[in-house]
Order: C-alpha cells, then sequence, then structure tokens
C-alpha cells in the first residue's frame, strides 16, 4: 500500500481527462515496473537503475520517472527467484486499473 501512496504523489503531475487516461496510466507504470523488474534481473546495480533506465529512452512520458525509486526499492527487496516466477509489469498493470478510482479519489484527497 505505501508504494502505491508514494507512486501516487509521485505520479501527482499526470493529467488524467479522458476515460482512456486510466489504461494510457495503468500502461505507463506497468512498462516503468517491467523495466526496474528487467534490470533487477539483468543485475543492473541499485543505485544505477535510475540513470541506466534513463539512457534506453524509455517510451514513458518523463513524469513516470519519479517513480523508479519507488519502485527500485520494492523490487529490489524481492527474491531474484521471485522475479524471474512473475511478470510484474502485468501484475502492476492489473492492479491500477482495479483500483484506478480509489487512486484518484486519495490524489484529490492529498490536493485538499
Amino acid at each position: 500500500m505505501l508504494i502505491r501512496l508514494t507512486l501516487a504523489a509521485a505520479l501527482l503531475s499526470t493529467p488524467v481527462l479522458a476515460a482512456d487516461a486510466k489504461e494510457e496510466a495503468c500502461r505507463y507504470e506497468a512498462q516503468v515496473m517491467a523495466a526496474v523488474q528487467q534490470a533487477r534481473l539483468d543485475r543492473v546495480a541499485e543505485a544505477k537503475v535510475a540513470d541506466h533506465l534513463a539512457a534506453s529512452d524509455p517510451s514513458w512520458p518523463e513524469n513516470y520517472n519519479a517513480a523508479i525509486p519507488q519502485m527500485v526499492g520494492y523490487v529490489f527487496q524481492m527474491k531474484r527467484r521471485e522475479l524471474k516466477q512473475n511478470d510484474l509489469g502485468t501484475l502492476w498493470e492489473q492492479q491500477c486499473l482495479q483500483t484506478w478510482d480509489q487512486r484518484q479519489q486519495m490524489l484529490e484527497d492529498m490536493k485538499n
């Protein structure tokens, strides 16, 4: 739950205007999570993941880079065998879509 709160705060600047913005935002978040997972599997040092991902010219909008440190912390707490057995990007996207309304309400509450 804490990672979702931190991530939501990091992505506060993401505009949410259209109904399909939900799918787009969750897709970008999933891409970031999958890239962090792959960096860990590729044995990129924890402290170098953000630079490694930036150098790869990622396809997600720049503001999603703010979530990388939180995701790195989460992914690097997991055992590598768990990472090999799970697709964190897909899992993240599913969870994002399922909790979208709650997240938007939380962001609105944080603004007030």
